[in-house]
């Protein structure tokens, strides 16, 4: 009985300690997010600082990789940025054929379901008006992050500098044992493992998708296809996005559906593909996160970061899961979080 009390009162202080950090993130938002990126990318490129810094100094590999990763991921990011400026100026004709399409639907709509003028030309403004809000709120939410982008590189910078400091801090909040080490670095590989394995995932499905779309003609191709990859972060939700937007530009600038349906077959292909053979075989099993736990974590990133937590909270899950694994007292949150079917 005495066990038991101790283990619920343990519990109970987690859950408070929890809830406060929670309360202090939505806070300090704007310092959490480009610092959490900065944490996961530097959990990337850890083990190629490692082999640098065994032939020249700490300060030098981290100086060379921090630079080398900011210009990669800053060509990344300028391609990114050259699809949407494409996107953006090809706009006034896109809106011309949307126009066309959206009159199509309405006389399919006239002649096939008997809707009335009226109560139709509302439901299309009703649509467009929410879309326009949505999109506004999304492209307002990408600016002020990208806004806060040159603050990771020197988050990255500091944290592989002082990484060891941070190692021995949360080493000596866990309780030592004979084994102590061997956890520890088990924990720090996995964890490595599987976020370097997550940006793989994401590399490859924006190319899979990236060549589908190319395959079939698609206007803008290489922008849906690097945004899909992304939205691949974003458990069951990211990839209906990813799909969405293709689809309805194959719809208005195509002739045939067919080619609708082609991108929706490529999208589905690569996600089969995604959940089947790619991410099994790169991030392993290991911290593999049950459809409820993923939800869940979606849900409350999106409702405490907005879409940067949403992107954040299935890699924090998963971290959080080989954390838990390796705590005693915490451990039964691991049957809750994991796919028990897939554990090894």
């Amino acid at each position: 009985m005495v066990r038991t009390w101790n283990r619920l009162d343990y519990t109970f202080k987690v859950m408070v300690i929890t809830a406060l950090t929670i309360y202090a993130v939505i806070l300090c938002r704007d310092i959490v997010i480009p610092l959490a990126f900065a944490v996961f990318l530097s959990l990337v490129l850890l083990p190629v600082v490692k082999w640098i810094e065994r032939r020249t100094g700490t300060m030098a590999a981290v100086t060379i990789v921090v630079v080398g990763g900011t210009v990669l991921f800053g060509f990344l990011g300028w391609l990114l940025v050259n699809q949407i400026i494409g996107l953006v100026n090809d706009l006034p004709n896109l809106q011309e054929r949307a126009d066309k399409f959206v009159n199509d639907v309405k006389g399919l709509m006239w002649s096939e379901l008997n809707i009335g003028r009226s109560e139709l030309n509302q439901m299309v403004q009703d649509f467009l008006k929410g879309a326009s809000v949505y999109l506004g709120a999304f492209l307002l939410t990408t600016g002020n992050t990208l806004a806060t982008m040159v603050q990771i590189p020197i988050y990255m910078f500091l944290l592989l500098i002082y990484r060891e400091k941070f190692r021995l801090f949360f080493a000596s909040l866990m309780p030592n044992s004979d084994d102590e080490l061997a956890w520890k670095k088990d924990i720090e590989n996995v964890t490595q493992a599987y976020i370097t394995g997550l940006m793989l995932v994401t590399l490859i499905v924006a190319i899979l998708n990236t060549v589908g779309l190319l395959i079939l003609g698609i206007e803008h191709a290489i922008f849906f296809g690097i945004l899909s990859g992304i939205l691949t972060v974003i458990p069951y939700v990211g990839i209906f996005i990813g799909a969405l937007l293709p689809t309805l530009m194959a719809l208005i600038t195509k002739d045939s559906a067919w080619y609708a349906v082609g991108v929706i077959g490529v999208f589905f292909f690569v996600q089969f593909l995604e959940g089947n053979f790619i991410t099994p075989r790169i991030t392993g099993s290991k911290v593999s996160i049950n459809a409820l736990a993923a939800i869940v974590a979606l849900l409350l990133g999106g409702k405490i970061l907005g879409i940067a937590g949403m992107i954040l909270a299935v890699p924090a899950i998963g971290v959080m899961k080989i954390m838990l694994a390796y705590s005693h007292r915490l451990r039964p949150f691991v049957i809750l979080l994991g796919d028990v079917d897939k554990e090894e």
